[in-house]
């Protein structure tokens, strides 16, 4: 299964139980911007109704593995992209569908620079999480590395 044969986001939902899980819907990925949605959904709410904090997060990385995948998907190859920390803060309520829109946070050409050069590059994912009044419900960020093979 190559991503030349399918989208990112059918990969990942084949791939990621945890997406099919929560229904995430793939908006938009590309190298610069990874657009992500959790549908409202009753079995995910929290105690006041909108989207559990779990959820939240689930999307938030998910958003951000999205962009990671689509940035550097010519690296598999020699190295595996693994989540090193996750920061979230909760801004506001959030009612109803949450999208999630992912950005790097470092040049691609840095971090492959970096991997070239024999090391482990790490570089942060800014994540807003926004309600569909477009409303910033959350922020994460995911600081992600490009592991080397061997």
């Amino acid at each position: 299964m190559s991503t030349d044969q399918m989208s990112i986001g059918e990969m990942l939902a084949a791939t990621v139980p945890m997406v099919r899980t929560l229904n995430l819907e793939y908006l938009e990925t590309t190298p610069e911007r990874a657009v992500l949605s959790l549908p409202d959904q009753g079995d995910f709410h929290n105690h006041i109704g909108g989207p559990h904090a779990g959820a939240m997060f689930t999307l938030a990385e998910s958003a951000s593995g999205a962009i990671v995948l689509a940035a550097f998907g010519d690296q598999l190859s020699r190295a595996v992209p693994l989540a090193v920390s996750a920061e979230i803060a909760y801004k506001k309520v959030a009612l109803g569908a949450v999208k999630a829109t992912a950005t790097l946070g470092r040049p691609i050409a840095d971090v492959v620079a970096e991997l070239d050069e024999g090391k482990r590059p790490e570089f942060p994912v800014a994540v807003a999480l926004t309600r569909e009044d477009g409303a910033v419900t959350g922020e994460m960020t995911v600081v992600w590395t490009l592991r080397p093979n061997g």
